[in-house]
């Protein structure tokens, strides 16, 4: 069975990709990226007080809503290939990326107690199956990715 799907161009590194039968978006390479290179700058549309789905945390009770809007499109894997580097605000390639390839980051690098659990599908040979922050996962395990400036401090590394 083939899936549908919608690709929506909406800068000159990334394309929005919607599943026709899920409705389910996630963000695209549009160019090759190489690692350690800056794929963009982001901002703060927003800083609320408490977690949502789409927030990156930066602090205890900061949490922004990311501008541009559609890097919230940016999905779990506990094998990313990008790093919200919220020091500098500025998304980075943490390995090389293909074009059509989905950008992923590890959820728990940025986030400490998410406000709600999911259960992985990422898939990867490190699946953690369950993510829900920082907070709850063993230092070892965290150690192995990089992490925001915040996490880092909430560990004392």
């Amino acid at each position: 069975m083939q899936v549908s799907e919608k690709i929506t161009k909406i800068s000159s590194y990334a394309e929005i990709r919607e599943c026709q039968t899920t409705s389910y978006k996630s963000l695209h390479a549009a160019i090759e990226l190489q690692l350690g290179e800056v794929i963009c700058k982001f901002g703060n549309k927003e800083i609320l007080d408490r977690p949502n789905y789409l927030t990156v945390q930066i602090g205890d009770s900061q949490h922004i809503m990311l501008d541009p809007e559609y890097l919230h499109y940016i999905n779990h894997s506990c094998s990313p290939n990008v790093f919200f580097d919220t020091e500098n605000m500025v998304l980075i390639a943490l390995r090389n990326i293909e074009i059509g390839e989905e950008f992923t980051f590890f959820y728990p690098s940025t986030e400490w107690s998410m406000d709600r659990g999911f259960d992985c599908i990422c898939q990867s040979e490190n699946c953690l199956e369950y993510i829900q922050g920082a907070a709850h996962l063993p230092l070892n395990v965290l150690t192995k990715y990089e992490l925001s400036d915040y996490i880092k401090q909430k560990l004392g590394i």
